[in-house]
């Protein structure tokens, strides 16, 4: 990788030492690079600091301020920095790039980032200092923006190990709101059923509608401001997937097969228009499905069996049998090395779902 134009020498002042600012922080003084924590919630500085994530913030001009707060406060915080440090460059990591720049105007020293890294879990505690290794992670600059502010933030996203992606603000939103914040939707209209649904039917519940639900568990005071910042990206996603639903209502209603096989075959072709493994082209995997016993030991033991075949494990999944200590594996390997997998593994001994 090219070394950025611009050096980042430090010191870099962090607003907001949840996770991505706590992980921010670790990731440059493991290199040496001096950090200023600062938050409103001073527990949250004490445990970033102490996990070695950077002292806290008294006084001192920074080379690079860094704003990680929730959605609603950036602007603010943005702008708050802005006037602090009238000769530093500010960025920072919201999941939405339009809201703070109408709010606060071009600004020629500021220039908005989103590292697309994260964890279901918050707070400092759960901060990882390699978080972001490769990481994309967008640089959003405005016509107006610094080049050199442009550089410095570049900086910071290689000095943390991800991979820099430069976007347009509106762009940015745009591609976030249907990769990330539509998905999530659609999971909590699906989720959302489920609290009424009767015992019997929950007690049917496979890896299907876990897999499709997961995100809905997301905090939902956190969604509710991104979803308020993005509206006008998200209203335009939403209104085809309301097209498309009136298409697929009419179909099941009507009973045509070709209708409904038309619908369902647009699913197919989106789920192939995703990147594979490493951003690279999607190749053709297949699923084994194996039963392990639910006690210490036993995955550990499969995984070293299939790589004993010489075989890699592309993807894996667990499905927990309600009424028995019995998990369903899931494996997801190469096309052309599943029966070699499910041969290899019956011939040891496991039970495998053909």
């Amino acid at each position: 990788m090219s070394e950025p134009a611009v050096k980042l020498r430090g010191p870099v002042l962090v607003v907001g030492a949840g996770l991505l600012g706590t992980s921010i922080g670790l990731s440059l003084t493991s290199q040496g690079i001096d950090v200023w924590l600062s938050d409103l919630a001073a527990d949250h500085v004490r445990t970033a600091s102490g996990l070695g994530a950077g002292m806290a913030y008294v006084s001192g001009e920074p080379q690079l301020v860094v704003v990680a707060v929730p959605p609603d406060k950036i602007a603010e915080q943005v702008a708050a920095a802005l006037a602090a440090h009238p000769d530093t460059v500010v960025t920072d990591v919201g999941s939405v790039k339009g809201h703070p720049l109408r709010t606060i105007g071009e600004q020629a020293r500021y220039v908005g980032s989103h590292p697309m890294a994260g964890s279901e879990r918050s707070g400092p505690l759960a901060a990882s200092s390699v978080l972001f290794e490769g990481r994309p992670w967008a640089i959003t600059p405005h016509e107006g923006a610094d080049p050199a502010a442009v550089a410095l933030v570049q900086a910071l996203v290689q000095a943390c190990g991800a991979v820099p992606l430069l976007i347009t603000p509106d762009e940015h939103d745009q591609a976030v709101a249907r990769m990330s914040h539509l998905p999530y939707l659609l999971s909590v209209l699906v989720a959302s059923p489920l609290r009424e649904a009767p015992t019997e039917h929950l007690a049917l519940a496979g890896q299907g509608v876990r897999d499709v639900t997961r995100v809905a568990a997301s905090d939902p005071f956190l969604w509710e401001q991104i979803i308020a910042h993005n509206s006008g990206a998200l209203l335009g996603l939403l209104s085809d997937v309301r097209a498309e639903l009136d298409q697929l209502l009419a179909a099941v209603a009507s009973g045509s097969r070709r209708d409904l096989h038309t619908l369902l075959a647009r699913g197919v072709a989106g789920t192939r228009a995703i990147p594979g493994k490493h951003g690279g082209p999607a190749r053709p995997v297949q699923s084994v499905f194996v039963a392990i016993a639910d006690h210490p030991g036993e995955l550990a033991r499969l995984f070293a069996d299939v790589g004993a075949y010489g075989v890699n494990i592309e993807d894996v999944r667990i499905d927990h049998d309600p009424g028995r200590p019995v998990g369903l594996v899931e494996l997801t390997v190469d096309k052309g090395a599943s029966e070699h997998v499910l041969s290899s593994l019956e011939s040891d001994g496991w039970v495998v779902h053909r």
